[in-house]
Parts: C-alpha cells; structure tokens; sequence
C-alpha cells in the first residue's frame, strides 16, 4: 500500500508515521513543513519511505505528490480551536478551499482513499447533551469546527461525484509522546510538563470545563483500524468515552506525579464549550472494544517520554 501522511511531522502525524512503519509492505510518503522533524522520525530501515519538505498552499501542486499513491491521511490545519475565530476567511481559505483542491487531485491522480482527521471537540457544539453521538446536529462556536464540518461535507460530495472513498475521525482531545509540552493545545501533556517543571500551571475559567481525554498510542489504534476498514460507514467519534473535568485532571496529575501543583486561575474562554465528551459505541460495535488506557497510566507513559527527551 503507498500511503501519503500529510501533516507527517506534527503530534499525531508521527505517531501515525511511526506506528504505520511497523507494516513492511507499506511504502510511506511524509509530508510536512518541518523538515528536521520530519528526519527525526525513526522508522524501521525495512519500510520504503519518502519525506517531502512541503508548506501545503493553493500553488502546491498536488498531482506530482499523489501521483500512484492509493491513500492520503489529511491531518492538516492551520489553525487552532481557541485563536481560529480570529481571521475566519483567511483560515476558510487556508483550510477548506486547500482542502478542495487536494480531493480534486486525489480524483485525478486515481487515489482510493481519504483519511480526514476532524473534531470530535468542536464540531458538535454546546447544544446537544453527552455523551456525544455521530448523528448529532453539528453547530460549532468556532471558526475551526465550522471548517471540520466543511471538509467532511467536501468529502461526502467528492464521493457522490466521483466515488473518491473517504473516513472522517472525529477525535477528542489526544496527548501523549511527541505532542508539543510548551504548546496551546493539549491540557494533559502541557499541565504534566508544567508538574515536572515544577512551574505555574494557567487554568482558564473555574476549572469545572469537561473534556474526552486519549492516549496516543489508543487514538492512533482507532485511526488506523478506520482507515483500513471496509463498509459503507464513513464516520467515527474516536475519543476514551470518559468526561474529565480540568479539576478532575490537575488531581491526577498530581496524584498519579506524587507533585503538588502550582494552580492559577484566569479569565475564561468564550470559544469553550463547558462540557464535551464522545459516544464510541459505534466504533467498537465495529472494531471491538478500545479498551484504552486510563488517564492515570497515559499520565505516567507521557511524564516518563518527557523526563527521558526534554528534561
């Protein structure tokens, strides 16, 4: 299978390239902007692999990379949920009209599959009550869920058109190994780097916000059980099923890290929605039970990845 990652370099871009690289018979094509990240990925001498330096724009030229490749991992965004409201047109175009113009080379180029990484985070909105079920009415209160859902109805009117096969993922809030401990996103590995630290940890609002919470190396499982899967069903909420609030999450880190932390609180957010949490019930009626690690143990597996790299 030759497979195309684009966004190869990013947090679940690499663990997917990684763990994509324990299958021999794939070829792999990694795609991103960050060149020394892209050499960092280690993947074994026995799978055929390129890397491609690229900054994805509306002048990339999309045929010459899809050219012979049977499926694309679309794991791209320029933006963020909690800065996306800023520049909405601007990031439309970046995000959505780009994302066209990849499904319209993926048609030309004869690619069979598109894997889309949406938002199980932001597309559903405020309105509906958890946990949070794929046919729900999507009404995010962000400019980067209103994105998500376009490109996931991009998807479903190239397949109308031109029977380009698609899977959507709509994943909750991953963190684990290789997810950026000094970023915006991620409150599990940014408050447990902060705990190791021993540094003052920002919580915005009162702490009683709810989120889904997975452990990398489980998200990627489910991704890659979607993306190989057949059937006419196109759509998966990939989550641990479980709301966790932000105060749930700082006691556990602290019981599970043995490290008293350094709390403050600040103003909230508007772009937050105060509770969030996924219904998986459709993806294990289709790939058995997740049976995902607990937020104590993905704590732990991602405070020791960050002692041996970062401290």
């Amino acid at each position: 299978m030759k497979i195309v990652i684009l966004g190869a370099a990013g947090f679940i871009g690499t663990n997917l390239a990684v763990r994509m690289g324990s299958f021999h018979e794939n070829t792999l094509t990694l795609v991103d902007k960050d060149r020394d990240a892209l050499d960092r990925i280690h993947i074994s001498k026995a799978v055929r692999i390129n890397r491609k330096q690229m900054s994805l724009s509306m002048a990339t030229g999309f045929d010459e990379l899809l050219r012979g490749q049977d499926v694309v991992y679309h794991l791209i965004s320029t933006t963020v949920p909690t800065t996306s409201n800023h520049l909405i047109s601007e990031e439309i175009r970046d995000n959505v009209e780009l994302t066209s113009r990849l499904l319209e080379a993926c048609v030309r180029c004869g690619v069979k599959r598109v894997i889309f990484l949406s938002s199980g985070g932001t597309v559903y909105g405020m309105e509906h009550p958890c946990p949070l079920k794929e046919g729900m009415e999507t009404n995010p209160i962000n400019s980067y869920g209103v994105q998500k859902v376009m490109n996931e109805k991009l998807l479903y009117l190239y397949q109308y058109m031109y029977g380009l096969d698609y899977r959507i993922i709509r994943l909750s809030n991953p963190f684990g190994p290789y997810q950026r401990p000094d970023g915006i996103l991620g409150a599990v590995t940014t408050f447990t780097y902060k705990a190791l630290k021993k540094e003052e940890i920002f919580v915005y609002g009162d702490g009683t916000v709810v989120r889904d919470y997975i452990y990398i190396d489980d998200a990627i499982k489910a991704i890659i059980n979607i993306g190989n899967s057949e059937g006419d069903e196109r759509l998966y909420n990939v989550g641990r099923g479980v709301g966790t609030s932000i105060n749930q999450l700082l006691k556990t880190i602290e019981e599970t890290l043995d490290i008293e932390l350094k709390v403050r609180h600040i103003r909230g957010r508007p772009v937050d929605v105060p509770v969030n949490y996924l219904d998986i019930s459709k993806y294990e009626r289709h790939f058995g039970k997740l049976n995902p690690v607990s937020l104590q143990e993905g704590i732990k597996k991602t405070a020791d990845f960050m002692i041996k790299e970062y401290l």
